[in-house]
């Protein structure tokens, strides 16, 4: 199924929304609307569509598909006539589960952008099997959550292999710099999680465990990433980053699924890189709400907010003799929002064009073990993503 001829490279679904529309403005401006790419938008209002299809200035015969994210029958319709598709409906806790099972049936590759790990948990023992036999490769997390830490510790990992002879049995993910926004959808997919925590213990047991998407493997104790401390082989004290409980998840799924080329014993933790101990009380870096109202889903940051965003991220991997090899990640946009719907776009066009099913079958997969290779080469010409050695 997943081979046979398609309509379309590519659909993104919840196009209507804030970030669905940034991405349909990226693959208009980067590939055209009826050029080597064959793109069209899905959503559950046609009018909705149309007015995105208009706002971005896509031609009138610029395709629509119109399912609603609890109608399976027409999911699986949309999700049979394209190759890959996007999704940025969330919550997806609430909007995204039947979508996810379309495509692990029709064999359609599929890319989100989410950071809710108990959700994706469930998605895994729920399309696994399903996935397989169908070819579908089902790739969560394309976002911000997490390709560039996935990425990161992989680049880097290669890098000291190739310097090494080895892969490092411990990574240091540290957020050098950061500017950036919320969206409303962002916003209501922390509360939906937050929610489901309060509701049940065992979610939130799931999102302190590093290896919750690990299933029948469990790594050793991990550093501590909640307390503020001087780490002094990077230079910088460095403090809890809001993020990593989503990222080092994926991290470690990512050794995993290779077959744990960092060894078992590995170990990963993010922080935030801060000019010197934190003050008692303050706000943590990074995104912030600054005190203002928190966005409505389908808000988020304007152009000029996006354009003057931007994020400088350092891997530290250390050898088992104590070498090290430092690494950097750069996004020339928003983190959030300009960066990540440049880099869910090239996700879904790598798994498209770039991926042959012999390496990547079918199965639940992170960016980094599904298309390592192709988002290197794609995301630093078409996604102003650039990964680069120090030293």
């Amino acid at each position: 199924m997943a081979d046979a001829a398609k309509d379309f490279d590519v659909i993104v679904y919840g196009a209507t929304g804030y970030t669905g529309r940034l991405v349909a403005e990226h693959l208009l401006r980067t590939y055209g609307a009826n050029g080597t790419v064959k793109w069209a938008v899905g959503g559950r209002n046609a009018e909705k569509l149309a007015q995105v299809r208009d706002l971005i200035g896509a031609p009138k015969d610029l395709p629509m598909i119109v399912a609603d994210a609890h109608d399976r029958l027409a999911l699986e319709g949309m999700a049979r006539r394209t190759k890959a598709l996007i999704t940025t409906a969330g919550p997806y806790q609430l909007y995204g589960s039947d979508l996810v099972a379309a495509c692990a049936a029709a064999g359609a590759d599929y890319v989100d952008l989410t950071g809710e790990s108990n959700w994706i948990a469930a998605m895994i023992g729920a399309n696994e099997a399903a996935a397989k036999a169908s070819g579908a490769r089902l790739v969560f997390s394309c976002g911000f959550d997490s390709i560039p830490f996935d990425m990161g510790v992989w680049f880097v990992q290669r890098a000291a292999r190739e310097r090494f002879g080895e892969s490092a049995r411990r990574v240091r993910g540290r957020v050098a710099a950061m500017r950036g926004g919320f969206s409303g959808g962002t916003f209501a997919s922390g509360m939906v999680t937050m929610a489901a925590a309060q509701k049940d213990p065992n979610v939130a047991k799931l999102l302190a465990d590093p290896f919750a998407l690990t299933p029948g493997f469990r790594g050793p104790e991990q550093p501590d990433g909640n307390h503020p401390y001087e780490d002094k082989l990077v230079g910088s004290w460095v403090a809890p980053f809001m993020m990593a409980g989503i990222n080092t998840k994926a991290v470690h799924r990512t050794n995993l699924l290779l077959g744990h080329p960092w060894g078992q014993d590995f170990q990963y933790d993010e922080m935030l890189m801060i000019d010197g101990p934190p003050k008692e009380g303050a706000a943590p870096a990074g995104f912030d709400l600054g005190g203002a109202t928190p966005p409505k889903p389908g808000e988020g940051p304007t152009k000029a907010e996006r354009e003057a965003g931007f994020y400088d991220l350092l891997y530290v991997a250390e050898a088992p003799d104590g070498r090290t090899v430092r690494a950097r990640v750069k996004g020339d946009m928003d983190p959030g929002y300009g960066s990540t719907s440049k880099m869910l776009a090239e996700a879904a066009l790598a798994l498209a064009f770039d991926v042959p099913r012999e390496t990547t079958p079918g199965g639940c997969w992170t960016p980094a073990s599904a298309m390592g290779e192709a988002l290197l080469k794609r995301l630093p010409s078409r996604a102003g993503i650039t990964f680069e050695t120090e030293g």
